[in-house]
């Protein structure tokens, strides 16, 4: 029988999606390990020079061993040496981090959820052509919901400029493209490795969903999945969701109910159509003509902001 590789699996989606929720289940596997939020994999290399995996260079290993979030990951400096004295490539460098974080763990695998890596499945597909994707998408409505209150000008969409102008607007941009570029990009991988998960199903039948996702992974499915809150619940008052470690529990955030009918109006000029292709319901029939343009400002902006990013990007030599 072939031994399974690491990074086994990448848990990703818009921030804001119940990644979180997603990474608790799956790390709840017996046999699975996935670590929280590192982000590092494609900081640390340059993926412009048309390598699928660079030869791994000391500065591959300097920068991974001091990016801010590798700690995260919970593996020795011995055992980052170690990894890099038996690696010949940045790929192989890296599983041999996912191996020796799920040997810390006690099992033989390991992968991630970094949300944003949504955006980098074709990077992520040159370094590991073996690794799965599991792919959690939201309500956008509902994702504008929490980010509303989670973002901040150091954190999330609220570093954008025009967050302080048009917040809805910068969230329904924001979902979109992240939940299209992890679409577009992970249907280019097939099948076998790459799945979608709806949240909101996720909540509503834990049980069933995860025996799909298991099924995905070649795993079993273990019932501690499902029981990843088990002995963790908090109920101290003001606690999020996330920090008491509820279980499953549809309904904690309702556009239909919470969100203003402007904001639902101008998310849906917005990112409406991507909504309807995931079979879900529009509220809005007819745009006003003061909100289509709106809009248009918005993704005009939009348009341009990241068409500097890019040029800045392509002057820097750097991903």
């Amino acid at each position: 029988m072939t031994r399974s590789r690491n990074p086994y699996v990448f848990a990703v989606g818009c921030p804001r999606s119940g990644t979180t929720l997603l990474q608790r289940m799956l790390d709840h596997h017996p046999r699975l390990a996935v670590a929280n939020d590192t982000h590092f994999i494609p900081h640390a290399i340059d993926d412009r020079g048309g390598l699928v995996d660079p030869p791994l260079t000391p500065e591959h290993v300097e920068r991974v061993r001091t990016y801010r979030r590798f700690p995260r990951l919970g593996v020795s400096d011995e055992a980052v040496n170690a990894a890099a004295r038996n690696a010949l490539t940045y790929g192989q460098f890296v599983s041999a981090l996912y191996d020796a974080w799920g040997t810390e763990c006690g099992k033989p695998l390991a992968g991630e959820k970094t949300p944003d890596y949504v955006r980098y499945l074709p990077l992520l597909n040159g370094l590991f052509p073996f690794a799965r994707t599991v792919h959690i998408i939201r309500d956008g409505r509902d994702v504008a919901l929490s980010a509303l209150e989670w973002a901040t000008d150091t954190k999330g969409p609220g570093k954008l400029a025009l967050w302080k102008e048009e917040p809805v607007a910068v969230c329904a941009l924001w979902w979109r493209r992240n939940v299209a570029a992890g679409r577009r990009d992970g249907a280019r991988l097939g099948r076998r490795r790459y799945r979608e998960v709806r949240y909101e199903r996720l909540v509503a039948e834990p049980e069933g969903e995860l025996r799909e996702i298991a099924a995905f992974l070649d795993l079993p499915y273990a019932p501690e999945m499902a029981g990843y809150h088990v002995g963790k619940t908090r109920a101290q008052p003001g606690l999020s969701a996330k920090s008491a470690w509820l279980p499953p529990t549809p309904g904690l955030r309702d556009w239909r109910s919470n969100m203003a009918e402007r904001d639902v109006e101008l998310f849906e000029a917005l990112a409406g159509d991507l909504l309807s292709s995931l079979c879900y319901e529009r509220h809005v029939h007819a745009v006003s003509s003061a909100t289509k343009a709106v809009a248009a400002r918005c993704e005009s902006w939009w348009a341009h902001e990241f068409a500097r990013r890019e040029r800045v990007s392509m002057r820097s030599g750097r991903a």
